[in-house]
């Protein structure tokens, strides 16, 4: 395995930026050996000013001698992408794709290149706690699958599944995730508020809540439903408020919410570029 790999990020967004800012902290690789390809001159500069990485314009320039690509682009903008790579990345490279949707085979197809690393990592990524699922085409080989073991870890947590099914899994549970956490977490403030809280300190309550019962999980090592029960007192205010939530449907809505996220993972795979509204074709 390459010690300082030459890596070159295709898209120089904020999952573009988590990367960088985690190849450095990790010391993956120098920074003058970190490409990033884009077609903002403005945010390439930003980059360039913040993290001494390599910019360019034109992706089939950036990727000339690489040792592993990243596909770090949106979904829609995936195909394009892909024909203007085409036979351009060097045979022995890795190429390692965060692309929602997009699986092995399509990657594969569309660069005329074998390996292909998928993976979803997830928005926490840009402070190095994030988790990341991942795997690989077979012709992946057992040093380049530890490479791209080093390049995630970067990010925070991985997991590598044998099976490719669990990325739009992944993608729709802990990819989609944060924004779950982040909703609920914002109608939990607004409701302090409601009751007469200054924005702040629902903020904070709701926050320190959160954060101590993720601890407090880690710590117990208890199923989840034992801690639920453990802060449910027979008539008390936990027991009034969940099953007010049970009657609202909140179980069903989480799951329903999540299912939706999987099927339109699986729809980006096909190409599918928008979404019927519900109830209509």
């Amino acid at each position: 395995m390459q010690a300082t790999p030459t890596i070159s990020m295709i898209g120089p967004g904020v999952m573009a930026e988590a990367f960088i800012a985690g190849f450095l902290r990790q010391k993956v690789t120098p920074a003058e050996r970190i490409r990033v390809s884009g077609p903002n001159a403005a945010r390439l500069q930003e980059l360039q000013e913040k993290y001494s990485i390599v910019p360019y314009t034109d992706n089939r320039t950036s990727v000339q001698d690489a040792d592993i690509v990243v596909l770090a682009v949106k979904p829609q903008r995936l195909e394009k992408v892909l024909e203007g790579l085409n036979g351009g990345i060097p045979r022995e490279a890795l190429v390692l794709s965060i692309v929602a949707g997009a699986t092995i085979q399509q990657i594969s197809s569309g660069l005329d290149h074998p390996c292909v690393v998928r993976s979803m990592p997830n928005t926490p990524a840009q402070i190095g706690e994030g988790i990341t699922v991942w795997t690989g085409s077979p012709d992946v080989s057992t040093d380049q699958r530890e490479q791209a073991r080093r390049i995630l870890t970067a990010l925070g947590d991985e997991i590598y599944v044998e099976e490719e099914h669990y990325l739009d899994m992944a993608t729709a549970l802990s990819g989609t995730g944060p924004a779950y956490v982040f909703l609920f977490m914002e109608a939990m403030i607004d409701a302090g508020v409601h009751l007469g809280f200054p924005r702040r300190i629902a903020e904070q309550l709701v926050t320190e809540t959160l954060r101590g019962s993720v601890d407090y999980y880690d710590e117990k090592k208890s199923h989840i439903a034992r801690l639920r029960n453990e802060v449910t007192s027979p008539g008390g205010t936990s027991a009034a408020a969940l099953y007010y939530l049970e009657k609202a449907g909140f179980r069903t809505a989480i799951s329903r919410a999540i299912w939706a996220a999987y099927e339109r993972s699986q729809e980006l795979g096909r190409g599918k570029s928008s979404q019927s509204p519900e109830g209509t074709s």
